[in-house]
């Protein structure tokens, strides 16, 4: 059975699916009934991974505090265990801290490329003209984040420093970079969401947030000399790992969910 451990701030564990502690005790009247006593682990477990996807969100402003290796490795580990078409696994992650974060960082913000003139000749992340409903969604959001930042609609200079800080992952201490061989098709791109899913997920278990950052991939050309990632691999994002600075505006602010009602069609 997976583990997970939802940790507060202060390091003390919400529940554990291994040690058998959960959030809340087990009912009373269900101790001593099997089919009683699993249902309620059941609803415990459902509560603990509900709770790691939902406070799952795109944290832009990291506290120092370093992250050792073997929680990332733990991390990793685990979101690797998503699913891939006959188990190709078609992911590649490049790691960073320090230094070599720092290089990155250096060298995309020092090529003077602005992010709206950025080539992203490997791959379009968004539509070449956004439509609805696509567009008020975007809208909704860039103006929720700058509006918590105090950034008004015609502070451009302001927009852009604040999407600049992508580049230095938030000020995280651990920065990720995501490639897949470019030989692979749409299938595997798929599987990659699920993992990099999985990735933000495993984190939340551990108390830690993260920010998944496609903002990298049309800067491959001054990553790839930093990594070494090979021509023959795509870089797909970056992802920006750590403990939240909640003290930071930026971490205010939520954005929300259509309503199922929206989107989904139930057949019988």
């Amino acid at each position: 059975m997976l583990k997970i451990c939802l940790q507060d701030f202060d390091g003390s564990c919400k529940g554990s699916a291994a040690s058998g502690e959960w959030g809340r005790p087990i009912d009373a009247m269900a101790k001593g009934r099997p089919m009683l006593e699993k249902k309620a682990r059941i609803a415990d477990e459902a509560e603990i991974v509900d709770e790691a996807i939902v406070s799952r969100r795109s944290v832009r402003a990291f506290l120092p505090d370093m992250i050792d290796d073997n929680t990332v490795r733990d991390i990793l580990a685990v979101a690797a265990r998503a699913p891939s078409g006959t188990n190709m696994q078609p992911w590649r992650v490049y790691v960073t801290k320090g230094e070599t974060k720092q290089q990155i960082s250096d060298a995309i913000l020092s090529s003077g490329i602005r992010a709206e003139k950025a080539d992203w000749d490997e791959y379009r992340y968004y539509p070449t003209q956004f439509f609805e409903p696509y567009l008020t969604r975007r809208r909704a959001n860039g103006f929720g984040l700058y509006g918590a930042l105090g950034i008004g609609r015609r502070e451009v200079d302001k927009m852009r420093a604040q999407h600049d800080r992508n580049f230095v992952f938030f000020d995280a201490p651990v920065g990720m970079i995501f490639t897949i061989d470019r030989r692979l098709n749409q299938g595997s791109w798929i599987d990659y969401g699920m993992f990099l899913q999985n990735i933000m997920v495993a984190a939340r278990g551990r108390g830690l947030h993260t920010c998944p950052q496609a903002a990298f991939a049309p800067y491959h050309r001054q990553i790839r000399p930093v990594l070494n990632i090979p021509d023959e691999e795509i870089v797909v994002c970056g992802m920006a790992l750590g403990y939240e600075d909640t003290s930071k505006p930026e971490n205010g602010f939520r954005t929300d969910r259509v309503p199922l009602e929206e989107w989904v069609t139930f057949s019988e």
